[in-house]
């Protein structure tokens, strides 16, 4: 995927905006007024000054804050000679915080008082690009949701625009930021991308596990101190024909007891990048005393927060599409635009789900209660489990309500999975954190179908029916038909 954007462009920076480079309270002199962007193998490599050749790197930085030419004297929080068990983290690197939870989770650090930065490539803007997709919603850019932030609460979030698989640039981002957290959203999130074809399996498997080594490296090096929160997925477990717990589970063989890490059962080349980042993050945490928490998120529903309320510029993503599409988001703008259901199979896949509401708030108790030095954290993230056909049964109801008329068609799974099995999945350590959970409700799903209505003129009904097979998976590059 990363050979497919080959490209230059200049930024023209006027002398009454902020320079793009170094954080606020960083910026020792004006920078150059002409940057050049240079991509080759990765998107959005790095920054690099036209003139002085031998300068570093610079990293891209927006924000509506005014410009400070002198450095803070003071220390900032979390340094790395503080080992202390009472240390909390007070500045957050978001890193993917243009995408559907990180930006949701990005506003809502900053809301809450949290330094906050985001680190992104905006490559999920580029993918949609090129598969001819579209969020339902419409999203402003990047820089002008930052700008509408920072008029509507005062709150300034810096903003670096790079590739995490280049340690350069993020050891740059690492030095500039100075992170006492790491929210890492930063993968490709999508089963069936991952089985389009071989040239996506690859990026994904290369994009999620090098560049999640690199941010472990970059700890290591730079922040020893620092809280990885890591996003992992429930997927990564399978449906086993047992209960499944949070992490690891106590196992006795053959007279000897030893808890373990639990199973895993990857179902796709998306998922199998999530078991190797967690083996990744276990093994530093053991081996460099490195502190994480790994996230295993259920499946996201909704769209709206407090803070992406604020502003229509501030709206957030929604997928309704068979790529990057959720199945209670895709199932709620199907009915609004009057297309069935589209169950895959049985339909008895059972999962956990989460309104996305829940999902930055989890982020915030896993950052405000960091794990110590050495420890891998494992949280199951979902708060209720649903079937695909209890799903369907409940948007089917709730349309019904509103006036629609929802069907529902049983289709042959384009996926490799039990159609029936057994789901218990135990969600207890983020409840004993704090977690008040937003339980899927008839009124929360009028919500996300009035939602999915006013915005069903966007839709393209041609994205809705899945077009990615696990079984016809080939080398040959999928390519987008001009119409």
């Amino acid at each position: 995927m990363a050979h497919l954007l080959s490209t230059s462009f200049s930024i023209k920076i006027s002398s009454s905006n902020r320079p793009f480079g170094q954080p606020l309270n960083q910026v020792r002199a004006t920078l150059p007024n002409s940057f050049t962007i240079k991509t080759s193998k990765l998107p959005f490599k790095r920054l690099v000054s036209k003139g002085d050749r031998e300068r570093k790197s610079c990293v891209v930085l927006a924000t509506a804050a005014p410009v400070s030419k002198e450095v803070s004297a003071n220390p900032r929080s979390g340094s790395d000679g503080s080992s202390s068990d009472s240390w909390k983290p007070q500045r957050v690197m978001v890193i993917g915080g243009d995408g559907y939870c990180g930006w949701a989770t990005a506003l809502h650090l900053s809301n809450k008082g949290y330094e906050v930065a985001i680190v992104d490539s905006l490559v999920r803007r580029l993918m949609d690009h090129q598969l001819g997709l579209d969020s339902l919603t419409p999203i402003s850019s990047i820089h002008n949701r930052l700008r509408c932030w920072k008029a509507i609460t005062g709150k300034t979030i810096e903003l670096y625009i790079g590739d995490i698989c280049d340690f350069e640039f993020l050891s740059e981002t690492f030095n500039s930021f100075e992170p006492d957290a790491v929210v890492h959203f930063g993968e490709q999130r999508s089963a069936p991308y991952s089985m389009i074809d071989r040239s996506r399996a690859v990026f994904t498997q290369k994009n999620n596990v090098i560049g999640t080594l690199n941010v472990l490296f970059a700890i290591k090096e730079f922040r020893e101190q620092c809280h990885l929160v890591k996003l992992g997925t429930m997927g990564e477990y399978g449906t086993p024909n047992i209960d499944i717990e949070e992490g690891y589970i106590t196992i006795t063989h053959n007279g000897r007891t030893d808890t373990l890490p639990y199973p895993k059962q990857a179902s796709s080349f998306y998922h199998l990048s999530k078991v190797h980042d967690s083996n990744n993050i276990a093994f530093t945490c053991k081996a460099w005393g490195i502190r994480a928490t790994d996230l295993n998120q259920g499946v996201v529903y909704g769209v709206k927060t407090d803070e992406t309320s604020m502003h229509e510029q501030l709206c957030n993503r929604l997928d309704y599409d068979g790529v990057f599409g959720t199945a209670l988001n895709r199932f709620c703008v199907q009915a609004a635009v009057g297309h069935p259901l589209t169950v895959y199979g049985k339909g008895g896949q059972t999962r956990g789900y989460l309104d996305i509401r829940d999902t930055v708030q989890c982020v915030e108790l896993a950052i405000a209660n960091p794990a110590k030095p050495g420890e891998f954290r494992v949280f199951n993230q979902f708060t209720e489990q649903f079937s695909v056909n209890e799903l369907s049964s409940l948007v089917t109801k709730a349309g019904k309500k509103l006036g629609l008329d929802v069907q529902t068609i049983s289709m042959p799974n384009p996926r490799v999975e039990a159609e029936e099995h057994y789901y218990n999945a135990k969600h207890t350590k983020l409840i004993e954190l704090g977690l008040e959970p937003h339980l899927l409700s008839d009124s929360l799903l009028d919500s996300l179908l009035n939602f999915a209505i006013e915005f069903k003129d966007r839709v393209d009904t041609k994205q809705i029916m899945p077009s990615v097979s696990w079984k016809k998976i080939g080398v040959k590059p999928h390519t987008v038909p001009a119409n």
